[in-house]
């Protein structure tokens, strides 16, 4: 029951998502690559005083990479740029097979995508917003 529910997850932001769009008034972009498979995509973000105000993405991919960007996206807007960075950390524990179970309850749907870590070939796909994320906000400081 608990693998539908994920699955549902990651079908719903894939098929219907919220922050695949044009951010107009963008105070960063960054594009993101996975030379491996070709998913692409260009994460837009407005930061203002410290805070993840507004983001966007758009490109293309598979359903992995779509979901879990726009999953990204929906966590971290109105968050604190170093809030942002330490979901991306507890993504990438989470990943890895490190994750406590109290840091993947801070990851909320996220966590729909626990089960990438068992594989391999698709855990970049999961990760590439969230690299890219990182490296937008880092270049940003």
């Amino acid at each position: 029951m608990e693998n539908e529910l994920y699955g549902q997850v990651l079908l719903d932001h894939n098929m219907h998502p919220f922050h695949k769009h044009e951010l107009e008034g963008a105070t960063c972009s960054h594009e993101g690559i996975n030379p491996s498979c070709g998913d692409d995509i260009v994460l837009k973000l407005t930061v203002k005083d410290g805070v993840v105000t507004d983001g966007a993405f758009q490109g293309s991919g598979c359903a992995i990479s779509q979901a879990s960007a726009d999953i990204m996206l929906e966590l971290v807007i109105g968050r604190s740029v170093e809030e942002a960075l330490h979901l991306k950390d507890l993504f990438s524990k989470m990943i890895e097979g490190t994750i406590t179970d109290e840091e993947l309850e801070e990851l909320d749907e996220a966590g729909a995508l626990q089960n990438v870590s068992h594989m391999p070939a698709r855990v970049k796909c999961a990760m590439l917003g969230w690299r890219t994320l990182e490296t937008l906000l880092k270049e940003d400081e």
